[in-house]
């Protein structure tokens, strides 16, 4: 009944448009544990990443898991784990922690598809390839749970710059915007905090003219999450500008990306 009612919900979502087309290139075989997923559809290769059906894998390593569609999306449970996947989300949640995947989550006849390394990283499972067989390897146990993960004043902050600086752009763009902060924070030329960073004397105008407390979106702390759970749109870059103008960075600094209306210099 459940699997039911993840399908319609499914086709509701395919004829609203919400799902784009995947084209697989080959098919993978799936081994949880040393031992084969039996499964109803065959996994995907798209763009040279593995997609699975989310179920069947969490299912053959946790086999009291269920699943339900809530809220307008699929959640998982099992044993210590939760999993949320939103159709056209380029990230699933699993135990409110935020895992980035740019290809975006795939349905196809109803059923969901998540790349099984992300997959693998909410379960704790090691993944290896060989031979077009995927393995999976149970670990280390189910995620570290978002509330021992985060720190609040890093998620606080990087939202509020995240959306200051980007709220009309797009989620990548966003990401983008983290990126910087975040590799400012890992460079020994800045500040080694995310919330000194942002606050170094004349780095960032949401700073100076106060919009740095707008609250934010919920897609910037999104963003701000998925950046400090490894995400990452703009590679090395250290610097931004509105790609209409000249700058400092634009005249001495490597170019990396233009993301949205940004521009993005390492």
């Amino acid at each position: 009944m459940k699997k039911r009612i993840l399908s319609v919900a499914l086709s509701l979502a395919l004829l609203l448009g919400a799902v784009g087309p995947a084209i697989a290139v080959e098919s993978p075989s799936i081994y949880v544990d040393g031992q084969p997923v039996l499964m109803s559809v065959e996994p995907l290769v798209v763009n040279r990443t593995t997609y699975v059906p989310y179920l069947a894998v969490v299912q053959a390593m946790h086999p009291e898991a269920t699943a339900a569609w809530e809220n307008d999306r699929a959640v998982l449970r099992a044993a210590g784990l939760t999993i949320e996947i939103g159709i056209g989300n380029c990230y699933l949640v699993a135990n409110g922690r935020y895992l980035y995947f740019p290809g975006g989550v795939i349905v196809q006849n109803g059923d969901i598809f998540v790349p099984v390394r992300t997959l693998a990283q909410a379960m704790g499972a090691v993944v290896a390839w060989d031979s077009g067989t995927v393995y999976l390897q149970s670990s280390t146990g189910p995620i570290e749970d978002a509330s021992l993960f985060y720190n609040s004043e890093d998620v606080y902050w990087l939202s509020h710059i995240i959306y200051a600086e980007s709220g009309n752009q797009p989620l990548a763009g966003k990401i983008a915007v983290g990126n910087v902060v975040l590799n400012r924070v890992a460079s020994p030329a800045f500040p080694n905090t995310v919330y000194d960073t942002i606050f170094q004397r004349g780095q960032f105008t949401p700073v100076q003219n106060g919009s740095i407390n707008l609250n934010p979106s919920v897609e910037s702390i999104v963003a701000a999450k998925l950046c400090l759970d490894g995400a990452n749109t703009a590679g090395n870059s250290l610097y931004f500008v509105n790609y209409h103008y000249s700058s400092w960075a634009t005249r001495n600094r490597p170019y990396v990306a233009t993301i949205g209306a940004h521009a993005f210099y390492s």
